[in-house]
């Protein structure tokens, strides 16, 4: 093969790998084959903090660990990941998804506080619940919005909360859990801003008047009560509980069974409870039932 000819070969064998690679989705046994693990992950919260750690970090990092690969962090963004992990292009309107083209597979599963919605399960399968949640309404210390008084029904409390908005404007983000199509505004007089920023500037931009309030989930909430103490207040639900997990492609069925399996033996041996203790301790005030037994293991 002549110098010109062997150099171009060269260059299309490597720009197909390289595609290749960026497409393909690993099964189980490639990733134990190749010896790592790609984790999908949104700077969110105490989920992933940015600085290598976090809720979702570590437990990814415990995951790799028991399957002896080595732990590799891709950091994407709301707008992307279920892209970065499917291959698919989509667009989210309405609670509703679209397919409309295809793009490179980045990472092997989604770990970030993914809250379990039904337009995310017609593209990726979910892992067992790792954290409840719910998405509240919350708004500056200061605001004339009323905290709604709980009662033994759910839907009567989202109903005192969405009667408060008319005439009001509200943070939240497409595409996400906290996205207005997901819940009953339809009917509310309401101005819906997509914040374009990142989710953890959500309450800051409320505490300096940008808006009226904002959605927002509940761990996040707890990390921002602590964070601006006084400064915020929880005017009630607009969610019935939900739950997050761990994405996977729809053909990972023995990578989502063996996370399953990895969660379950920590949950059992107390590194789970330690993880929720050290990035969501006040969680399991709010939700005693989901950890019940992880707690009668610790008491």
């Amino acid at each position: 093969m002549k110098g010109k000819n062997k150099l171009i070969f060269l260059l299309l064998m490597f720009f197909s790998t390289t595609f290749f690679s960026l497409c393909y989705a690993a099964t189980l046994d490639e990733i134990l084959k190749k010896g790592e693990l790609r984790h999908l992950g949104v700077p969110y919260a105490n989920f992933v903090t940015g600085l290598g750690d976090g809720f979702s970090v570590e437990l990814i990092k415990g995951f790799c660990k028991e399957l002896g690969v080595k732990y590799v962090y891709v950091k994407t963004s709301w707008e992307t990941v279920i892209s970065d992990l499917t291959g698919k292009a989509i667009e989210v309107k309405g609670g509703k998804v679209k397919v409309i083209g295809k793009v490179p597979i980045k990472g092997d599963l989604i770990a970030n506080g993914l809250t379990k919605l039904p337009w995310r399960e017609t593209l990726i399968n979910y892992s067992d619940p790792v954290l409840p949640t719910q998405v509240l309404l919350v708004a500056s210390i200061d605001s004339p919005l009323k905290v709604v008084q709980k009662t033994s029904n759910i839907k009567t409390d989202i109903k005192n909360v969405i009667r408060q908005l008319n005439g009001i404007t509200i943070l939240g983000k497409t595409g996400t859990c906290i996205d207005k199509d997901l819940y009953d505004l339809d009917n509310v007089d309401v101005k819906f801003i997509n914040f374009p920023g990142n989710l953890n500037d959500l309450i800051p931009a409320i505490i300096r008047k940008k808006a009226s309030a904002t959605l927002l989930d509940l761990p996040d909430v707890l990390i921002a009560l602590s964070k601006w103490p006084g400064k915020i207040k929880i005017i009630g639900p607009v969610s019935e509980e939900q739950v997050m997990g761990v994405g996977f492609t729809k053909d990972a069925t023995k990578l989502q069974e063996k996370f399953n399996a990895y969660l379950k033996k920590i949950k059992a041996n107390g590194i789970y409870y330690e993880l929720v203790m050290k990035y969501f301790p006040l969680i399991l005030q709010y939700y005693p039932d989901f950890f019940i037994d992880v707690k009668r293991f610790n008491q």
